[in-house]
């Protein structure tokens, strides 16, 4: 005898519950499973890049400032000063000097300081940077190129740079940026820079950037008023595999028209993170800048 028709409704209806909910079990499931494993792939990409090294690439020969990195600053090589405030930073696990100089590495060595003697013929200090990381006998999964003219280099604006990379599985590359003054903007020497919303680099330019129909260095549109232009800082931080094979890589249009080595990263369509910081980018370019560096220093009693 065949059950009652409302028994059969109930009994179909019971069925299509334990299916529908053995479903949605089954999907959250899934996405718990696809979750967590999500979460595993991003904390193993940021425990590979925990180990950091800073590299101070430092050549002797300058057309306009030969011998810069032993220009004495209130008594003391300006390269020794850099070297010294990098090793503030707390995210730096070794800091390195790349010459190509035995005067240069005798007197980082004379003060503590490792020294990495590379080739005279290296193109750029991003290559010099490897070529010592490669020598190395630790390996790292960071390199930060510090240039070494920069004696008040922040180790907060250090800290800040590597983090940012940290923090970025999708980025190969951090850097710094600070707001730029109106007087300053079309100064050729200032890298300016963009980002998109979410701190990522669009583009570099010694040029005015951005630019606008009028042709003029004003603030934006609203309500962007506060938005300033982005001065571009000469802190470079790598994922240690892509430095590698970043030194590989031909030259690219818009590298060489700029003369801006970060834009043949742009161009091979890597990530870029850039931190914006408050920094007074006070650098030596020239010897009259050695002047005004050691006034700085006074102010601040730094020795």
């Amino acid at each position: 005898m065949a059950p009652p028709k409302d028994a059969q409704e109930e009994q179909k209806s019971a069925s299509n519950q334990s299916l529908g909910g053995a479903l949605l079990a089954y999907a959250l499931g899934a996405v718990t499973v696809g979750s967590v494993m999500l979460a595993r792939a991003l904390r193993k990409k940021l425990r590979r890049r925990r180990r950091v090294v800073g590299v101070l690439p430092a050549r002797y020969q300058s057309s306009r400032f030969p011998g810069k990195p032993l220009v004495p600053i209130l008594g003391k090589p300006m390269i020794l000063r850099t070297y010294e405030q990098a090793c503030k930073a707390q995210t730096l696990d070794a800091v390195v000097v790349a010459t190509d100089d035995e005067r240069i590495a005798e007197a980082c060595r004379a003060a503590g300081a490792q020294a990495v003697m590379t080739h005279p013929d290296c193109p750029n200090g991003t290559e010099r940077c490897e070529e010592a990381v490669s020598k190395l006998s630790k390996q790292y999964d960071i390199v930060l190129n510090i240039q070494g003219d920069e004696p008040l280099i922040e180790p907060e604006v250090i800290d800040a740079v590597v983090r940012a990379l940290q923090e970025s599985p999708d980025a190969v590359y951090s850097t710094a940026c600070t707001p730029l003054a109106h007087s300053e903007v079309e100064l050729r020497q200032r890298v300016k820079c963009i980002t998109d919303t979410s701190g990522y680099a669009i583009y570099f330019s010694r040029g005015v950037l951005p630019s606008n129909k009028d042709g003029e260095v004003r603030s934006y549109p609203a309500p962007w008023h506060d938005k300033p232009y982005l001065l571009h800082l000469g802190l470079q931080c790598y994922d240690r595999a892509f430095l590698r094979q970043y030194c590989k890589m031909a030259a690219t249009p818009l590298q060489m028209m700029e003369d801006l080595e970060q834009l043949k990263i742009l161009e091979n369509g890597y990530r870029m993170k850039v931190v914006v910081v408050d920094h007074s980018a006070h650098g030596v370019d020239l010897p009259e800048d050695v002047a005004s560096i050691e006034a700085i220093m006074g102010q601040q009693r730094l020795q």
